[in-house]
């Protein structure tokens, strides 16, 4: 709605108003901030009930802006003192919001936990649709797109009257996009963005091109998503929301970087480091700086280079720390509550057995406990042996495929399965990569820092390699610190690609215990199907030829079998990570 169809605002007062503004909030921001100061002008002449409801709108505004400590003393104060159900709710949603974006994922995915549970309760619409959208976002941000895309579901068949479904649907697209189930034709990506700016909803939509545009970089179409890129600048410059300012300018960075304009790459990109605060970890920092440091690179500007790198791996290790205590985060809330639930549980059937007692009469409750207890007995015994064998099973299929220490195949499973994908490779003319690597002077970490030690390092490593693995691809302990990794569908120049992208991290990520830090690296040695063929001794002969050859060079190098040279141990370019994170507006 623009600002010239909104003159009443200025004279009205109450319910009426306020709702008129809040209905504006993500159709036109700057209308809203024009009517949220005539509104504080005029609060003298609000009810209790309406300055309560003005703080909320604050509160949204000061998280829409990015100022998060701020935004969440406001939310907090709303939901303790409002005494208003609606607001508490919508506080409560935004909140969860608004600590997610703080790193406070402890106390977000509890107060997201407890927000489910009482969802049921919640009977305003518009409440209970703003809560279903926080919870799809937070559950889609704690890698569980599946819940999410179930409460962006719900929200499609809830939307509010008087409502777009436009909302509903762009929660549904992040948890698509988490699973990642989308591609830049996917019909309800390209539909969502439709229906978001067809409903003026400039921020939803927004939030939408920007994962096309992602889908489109990463399909290498860099024509298209830079024409997306300038369609949507305009936009989000009048939206003015901080997270959609900072990625179109990483976006941009990368597209002109592909496509060999440095210039114009490394503005776009020191636009958006400019844009970060002092400890931000973000997605879009992480792109910005690698932007940078790969275009220094190539200018043979080592030092700036290096400067920039030390950048990029900080933000881009603590992407991947952030990512893993959102994960613990959501677990322990999870499974706090459910204890909770059922200490609670336990309490209520309590109570209901004493006053069965009080109204059975003596003789027929005495029976009815000791045929209620038997059947109990019975029915606990037979779940109990059956969960213990059917525990025994899996505890001894998994103990005859997998390492104990690390928890991946053991050598003569990850032969077996390697073969069995070698055969399915050869019958549709595919092509494969193994890769055989060894931990550097692992021996000497052991020696100098003990066993215990040791052993935690090769767990980090095991953790590194499954990060940059993808599901076809096998992975195993082949003996000591020797690992196989075969690559499916992986020709010799990606499988170089893979197993550069692996030394890097490993050289980048040094194991940190306490205050003690391990760093280490690994000598890779490369046979592809494409030189050696799909036999498997062929291959682990000619795999492990290269890894001598990689010692013997001095390690921490990639070799490729049937090459005169080895790799270089500067990293090659690494593929950017997850889209950048899209906050609920």
């Amino acid at each position: 709605m623009p600002a010239a169809s909104m003159p009443a605002v200025a004279d009205e007062t109450g319910i009426d108003q306020l709702e008129r503004v809040d209905a504006i909030r993500t159709s036109d921001h700057a209308s809203f901030v024009e009517a949220l100061a005539r509104l504080h002008r005029n609060e003298a002449r609000l009810s209790s009930r309406d300055k309560w409801y003005l703080r909320f709108l604050d509160g949204w505004e000061i998280n829409f802006a990015g100022r998060y400590p701020e935004a969440e003393l406001v939310l907090r104060d709303v939901i303790e003192h409002s005494a208003d159900e609606t607001l508490e709710t919508r506080a409560t949603a935004l909140l969860m919001n608004n600590l997610s974006q703080q790193g406070k994922y402890a106390e977000s995915y509890a107060l997201a936990t407890r927000a489910a549970e009482t969802l049921p309760q919640v009977r305003d619409p518009l409440a209970r649709f703003v809560l279903l959208a926080n919870l799809s976002e937070m559950l889609t941000f704690a890698g569980q797109p599946e819940l999410g895309l179930k409460y962006a579901d719900m929200m499609v068949s809830e939307v509010p009257p008087g409502n777009t479904p436009c909302q509903a649907l762009v929660e549904r697209v992040a948890a698509l996009e988490g699973s990642r189930s989308l591609n830049s034709r996917s019909p309800e990506l390209l539909k969502t963005i439709d229906i978001c700016t067809a409903a003026g909803q400039p921020v939803y939509a927004d939030t939408v091109s920007l994962i096309l545009i992602d889908r489109l970089v990463d399909e290498g179409k860099f024509p298209e998503a830079m024409a997306v890129v300038d369609r949507l600048t305009p936009t989000i410059k009048a939206t003015q929301y901080f997270p959609h300012v900072m990625s179109v300018a990483t976006q941009r960075a990368r597209i002109y970087f592909q496509l060999g304009n440095f210039s114009e790459a490394g503005n776009a990109a020191l636009e958006a480091v400019n844009m970060g605060h002092p400890g931000d970890v973000d997605d879009a920092l992480r792109g910005a700086y690698r932007v940078l440091y790969l275009i220094e690179k190539s200018k043979g500007h080592f030092a700036d280079a290096l400067r920039y790198y030390e950048h990029y791996v900080s933000q881009d290790q603590g992407y991947l720390r952030d990512a893993r205590v959102r994960n613990v985060a959501y677990e322990a809330a999870r499974q706090h509550f459910l204890t909770e639930k059922l200490e609670t549980e336990g309490l209520s059937k309590e109570n209901r057995i004493l006053r069965l007692q009080q109204d059975l009469d003596g003789k027929a409750v005495e029976t009815s406990r000791l045929y209620i207890a038997m059947l109990v007995l019975a029915l606990l015994s037979i779940v109990f042996w059956m969960v213990r064998i059917k525990r025994s099973q899996l505890r001894f299929k998994w103990l005859s495929a997998c390492d104990g220490l690390t928890g991946i195949f053991h050598h003569q499973h990850f032969m077996t399965e390697a073969e069995r994908a070698l055969r399915t490779l050869e019958k549709r003319r595919g092509h494969g990569c193994l890769v055989s690597f060894d931990l550097d002077h692992f021996k000497q970490v052991n020696d100098t820092h003990g066993h215990a030690v040791g052993d935690a390092v090769l767990k980090h490593a095991v953790a590194i390699t499954k990060s940059h693995l993808r599901r076809a691809d096998i992975f195993g302990r082949l003996g000591g610190e020797e690992f196989g990794v075969l690559l499916m569908d992986a020709p010799c120049l990606q499988g170089m690609v893979i197993a550069e992208q692996l030394r890097a991290a490993f050289e980048a990520s040094p194991l940190i215990i306490d205050d003690l830090v391990v760093p280490f690296s690994a000598s890779m040695g490369l046979a592809s199907t494409e030189r050696i063929g799909y036999d498997l001794s062929p291959l682990c002969r000619a795999s492990d030829a290269a890894l001598y050859q990689a010692k013997r060079a001095g390690r921490n190098r990639v070799v490729i079998h049937g090459d005169t040279g080895d790799t270089a141990t500067l990293p090659l370019p690494l593929p950017f990570g997850l889209p950048a994170r899209r906050g609920t507006a």
